[in-house]
């Protein structure tokens, strides 16, 4: 597995992600609170982490839901996958939806999301008039049916 050091500032040392498996791709986030937040049915909150990362150009940071929270409390990242820019150096924070019927509290440091690094890739758009054709063509939105 390759690694990358990636320069971190935070504002506590329980604030660092940390990655819960050998072979995780994703670090946890923890949510940087004094007092618990109570994230009603339906109800979004943009919830502080506590760090600002100094990310290597060409790279991004992916803000994910985590599948625990998602499956067994309908807690997900609203603008999923997040992305954080290279050159972005502020706090990151994240927008937490509940799609349950139930509230759902947020605690101090409890873990609420994931981060990927990735590669990104810059698109030089060139016009052209005429595209290749394929089998698909603009088929979407479910054309391949039902299931």
């Amino acid at each position: 597995m390759n690694r990358k050091k990636i320069f971190i500032k935070a504002k506590s040392l329980k604030c660092i992600p940390k990655y819960e498996s050998l072979n995780a791709s994703g670090a946890d986030l923890k949510a940087n609170i004094e007092n618990d937040i109570v994230l009603k049915k339906n109800e979004t909150a943009l919830i502080p982490t506590g760090i600002s990362l100094e990310i290597p150009n060409g790279l991004e940071i992916q803000i994910r839901p985590r599948s625990g929270l998602a499956y067994k409390h309908g807690i997900t990242v609203l603008n999923t996958p997040g992305t954080i820019d290279a050159d972005y150096r502020g706090e990151i924070k994240v927008i937490l939806i509940n799609h349950s019927e139930n509230d759902f509290v947020i605690t101090p440091f409890m873990r609420i999301a994931q981060i990927v690094l990735t590669p990104i890739y810059i698109a030089d758009f060139e016009e052209k008039e005429m595209l290749t054709t394929t089998l698909r063509g603009g088929m979407g939105f479910g054309h391949t049916g039902k299931n």
